[in-house]
């Protein structure tokens, strides 16, 4: 997840593209704004790296297996998936400012009962009330920068914005190595009461309330459809790797399917239906949203099996652990002052090909991944594989939205950032049950090296799926974005 940090950027769907007047925070205060929208966002970033960290040991003091964990994981991006397309239309009724400390304050509370849990489905609950507030908390606090920031300090806001969801990944996997080895997984949670509170109290004093002149209808039948229908196939899909979940598994993937129907069939018909599925009438944006989709359910499962590895297959400390799984973030970090050059130079179809294939590759490779093999080596395999991943959706995010309408723009950024919480939540899932193979094919319990190298083979094998997508793009597709000129040059 941390190679997709600008994901959590997408806008916050309805209302971005018609902007009120900015009330306040022109000229200087843009830095406070901007500010108070990081904090969140850095909460968010941090919580989530520092997590996966703390699976094994957390694992143990529930009196459950690491893998069963992934459960915790998945509610928290499901709930994102499910609660991202009704935030612009809440922030729209009732303020953006009382939309966003209201989410901090669920993110909280969430925070609060997650370092309280004792049992495993309690954790999974409380995981998904905290994404709840997450899935307001950040689209709806850059819906607060993009309207009271004049257009002239724009940029530079967006600037302040993005460094917190850049560090959060670096600091994450260390400071989580830190928290279970000198102290106790329940401060990962503790340590967003403050962050959260000053928030709250930032976006009070600085932040203006703003509301939309024009209110859409709330989408409400489709709504409960969508979430039904998604929350029953992720979570079917999800028990299906657990031992006597079979009936459940496949009853909650028969209603998942029958509420997809009838979503589709009530989208057909709506005139403003949740999430749009007539988009992907759109080639680059269906493109974008298919091969996209591929590389995050692989992008999802790596920080979930590597810190697994490391600490249960190799014997490694979680303050090791986390050292050596933050190369990523730094990997995708160093990427992003280059995306526009390469982009301009070779175009988006060539670029995404490229970057894939070693991406993959990358990934792979984590297969082979031994105790005896030296740091250095794994180091600069995780880099390498976050430089690329991280490129990879640079690309995604900024090509699907080549070739979409003004007026298309805000249900089209609904259902793309649905799918990208979506597929991170279906890549725990096919970790998870990827992990969960092996001992059933070789009938013993315990997991060994050769899981995890099986399973990374198996996500890397979805990842590199999108190289069949990504050359079904046009050679000047996003042109127009990228500056590329190499398509119209080879056509004269």
């Amino acid at each position: 997840m941390s190679a997709d940090v600008g994901d959590g950027l997408a806008p916050a769907v309805e209302a971005v593209t018609t902007p009120a007047k900015p009330e306040r925070g022109s000229g200087s205060g843009y830095r406070a704004i901007a500010l108070v929208v990081a904090a969140a966002l850095f909460m968010q970033q941090l919580d989530g790296t520092v997590l996966t960290v703390a699976l094994p040991t957390m694992a143990r003091d529930l009196g459950t297996s690491a893998t069963s964990l992934s459960l915790a994981l998945t509610s928290y991006l499901l709930a994102l998936a499910l609660f991202i397309p009704a935030s612009g239309t809440l922030a729209d009724r009732f303020g953006s400012r009382t939309i966003f400390c209201a989410a901090i304050a669920i993110f909280l509370a969430g925070s609060l009962l997650c370092a309280q849990a004792g049992t495993l489905p309690m954790l999974v609950a409380a995981r998904f009330l905290q994404g709840i507030g997450g899935a307001m908390m950040v689209p709806v606090g850059r819906l607060v920068l993009l309207r009271s920031v004049a257009k002239e300090d724009m940029v530079q806001a967006l600037s302040w914005l993005v460094m917190p969801a850049l560090i959060g990944p670096i600091l994450g996997p260390p400071l989580g190595g830190f928290i279970v080895t000198w102290l106790d997984w329940r401060w990962i949670f503790y340590l967003n009461l403050p962050i959260g509170i000053a928030g709250i109290i930032g976006a009070m004093l600085l932040v203006p309330e703003i509301r939309s002149d024009a209110r859409p209808r709330f989408d409400t039948s489709g709504f409960f459809l969508s979430g039904v229908a998604l929350g029953c196939l992720l979570f079917g899909f999800e028990l299906s790797s657990y031992p006597g979940t079979g009936r459940v598994a496949v009853a909650l993937l028969g209603i998942g399917l029958v509420f997809g129907l009838g979503y589709v069939w009530h989208a057909r018909r709506a005139s403003d239906p949740i999430l749009d599925p007539r988009l992907m009438r759109i080639d680059t944006f269906r493109l974008s949203t298919i091969a996209g989709s591929l590389t995050r359910i692989t992008q999802g499962a790596q920080p979930f099996l590597l810190p697994l590895m490391f600490q249960l297959g190799f014997g490694f400390s979680a303050a090791t652990t986390g050292t050596i799984t933050m190369v990523g973030a730094i990997g995708a970090l160093a990427m992003k002052a280059l995306a526009p050059r390469v982009l301009r130079r070779w175009g988006f179809r060539d670029s995404l090909i490229v970057s894939g294939l070693i991406s993959s590759l990358g990934y792979a490779s984590c297969a082979l991944f031994r105790p005896d093999w030296p740091v250095a080596a794994m180091v600069a395999v995780l880099a390498l594989s976050g430089f690329f991943t991280s490129f990879q959706f640079t690309g995604y995010n900024a090509i699907a939205y080549a070739d979409v309408e003004k007026q298309e723009m805000s249900a089209a950024t609904s259902l793309y950032a649905t799918f990208q919480q979506l597929t991170l939540s279906l890549g725990i899932c096919t970790a998870a049950t990827a992990l969960e193979l092996g001992p059933r094919l070789a009938h013993r319990q315990a997991l060994h090296l050769a899981d995890f190298s099986l399973a990374f083979v198996i996500v890397a094998g979805i990842s590199a799926s999108a190289l069949f997508w990504n050359r079904r793009f046009a050679h000047d597709a996003g042109a127009a974005m990228s500056g590329h000129r190499g398509a119209a040059r080879s056509e004269r």
